[in-house]
């Protein structure tokens, strides 16, 4: 599967060509930002305590699945310290000599974001440490038996890492951080007041009961929600409603091939696979990937958190299970022998 896909499938939480209009959706403060409320309102005490002592906010590791708000809360955190923000990415900071510019150029209290940082290589990742720890930056000069090393001191910075994977982080560099903040999923009722805070930001009429049909199948996630509620809108304007209500999300939302749960085309191609190819597992996760021809990493990464959260499938040692939820929702009946199986995992009745 290629990059681009991967980026862009409308309902992965990862950052695609669908957001163009997402830094306008973003609430730049505390009270405007919904949901994560023991992150939101444990980041005001932090902040508000920095502030009195007049310094720099200690480091903060935001992790969790795409999509959640991560970027945007890196943004109010910078807002709310009154400080400059600058934006980078774990892949983009190539050589040790890129992130050495990037902190040389920060000023007093700035914050720094570096999204998927369990993405730096090495060499770049020991730079950070004497930075985030000392405030300052060790140079290598020269080579051999000459070499030297020269100290330089930076100025106090906060550094935003964020990351969808938390446990590829470096013990080294995780324990550097002194604020350490996991995002969860959302509910229905408040990505349903995402839904409608961002219809009123785009101009779109939308009803309760429209908000509500797109936030129940958004799997969780704001960026999806938004994503959703722009193709609603286009559906909505060819058909010439004034106002998008339930039936108009609903009949947006089947030709998308979104059904009830959010779940699309390709999650439904796994779920038929492990069922019909594999007499619901298991089956192993590079097997499983050359049957539907999806990439190893999509799948671990973009479908399966969903599905394993609606508990529709299991990772077992020995590969991937469909568990009975799975079954019902493909309206495939679960035969005695399968029924017999999956009790062996806990979820036979």
């Amino acid at each position: 599967m290629s990059d681009e896909f991967y980026e862009d499938r409308l309902l992965s939480g990862t950052k695609g060509e669908y957001d163009v209009e997402e830094n306008a959706l973003r609430p730049q403060a505390m009270e405007d930002y919904v949901g994560q409320e023991k992150v939101k309102g444990n980041l005001s005490v932090y902040m508000s305590a920095a502030k009195a002592r007049g310094e720099a906010l200690d480091h903060v590791l935001l992790y969790g699945p795409p999509g959640l708000g991560k970027t945007t809360l890196a943004h109010i955190i910078a807002n709310t310290m009154g400080t400059q923000i600058k934006l980078t990415s774990g892949p983009a900071i190539e050589r040790s000599g890129d992130l050495a510019a990037i902190l040389t150029n920060l000023n007093e209290g700035d914050v720094l974001f570096i999204d998927e940082i369990h993405r730096l290589n090495h060499t770049v990742e020991e730079i950070l440490y004497s930075a985030m720890e000392d405030y300052a930056l060790d140079i290598i000069v020269g080579k051999g038996p000459s070499a030297r090393n020269i100290r330089f001191s930076l100025k106090k910075f906060t550094l935003i890492g964020a990351t969808t994977r938390a446990g590829m982080l470096s013990s080294p560099l995780r324990d550097r951080f002194g604020i350490l903040c996991r995002l969860d999923m959302y509910s229905p009722a408040e990505l349903q007041q995402i839904v409608e805070r961002s219809a009123r930001k785009l101009g779109i009429a939308i009803d309760g009961e429209g908000g509500y049909e797109i936030a129940r199948r958004s799997r969780g996630t704001p960026r999806i929600a938004n994503r959703l509620l722009k193709r609603v809108r286009d559906f909505s304007v060819v058909s010439g409603s004034g106002v998008v209500g339930k039936e108009d999300a609903r009949r947006a939302l089947s030709h998308m091939e979104i059904d009830e749960l959010g779940l699309d085309e390709t999650d439904r191609n796994l779920l038929r696979a492990l069922i019909e190819k594999f007499g619901g597992g298991p089956a192993g996760l590079d097997t499983l990937a050359a049957t539907i021809n999806e990439d190893v990493n999509t799948i671990e990464d973009v479908y399966e958190p969903y599905l394993l959260q609606l508990g529709f499938i299991a990772r077992t040692p020995r590969g991937r299970v469909c568990l009975k939820g799975g079954y019902e929702h493909m309206g495939i009946p679960v035969s005695e022998k399968i029924r017999k199986q999956l009790s062996l995992f806990g979820d036979g009745e």
